[in-house]
């Protein structure tokens, strides 16, 4: 691991978040940010941040972003916020809106 970001209690379920991120698994890092410019779904702009974040941190290391691909990213689950709907008869049943923990390390190319 060369650079690692985090972006942690992110509003979107991880089941969601791991559909875009699949697709740039393994991938190197321009290709990594043109898939995302091009993927319709509501996670791209947080998964692209902290993508960006992690580009960042390692050329404040002195590495060129042509070197880099993504060599390892999670969507792990974090806290659930807890909130109530109204149902019938009288009653509430409870909806859990899921939160994301998003890591990604990125790592040097080697041919």
């Amino acid at each position: 691991m060369i650079a690692q970001a985090k972006g942690r209690y992110i509003r979107v379920s991880p089941t969601k978040m791991r559909l875009v991120i699949d697709l740039i698994r393994g991938k190197d890092v321009a290709s990594s940010l043109a898939i995302l410019t091009h993927v319709n779904k509501g996670s791209t702009p947080t998964i692209t941040k902290v993508l960006n974040s992690a580009i960042s941190n390692a050329k404040q290391k002195g590495l060129d972003e042509t070197q880099l691909y993504v060599s390892k990213i999670t969507a792990d689950q974090g806290p659930s916020w807890k909130r109530f709907r109204a149902a019938p008869f009288g009653r509430a049943t409870r909806i859990l809106k899921k939160t994301t923990h998003l890591t990604i390390e990125l790592d040097l190319i080697t041919k």
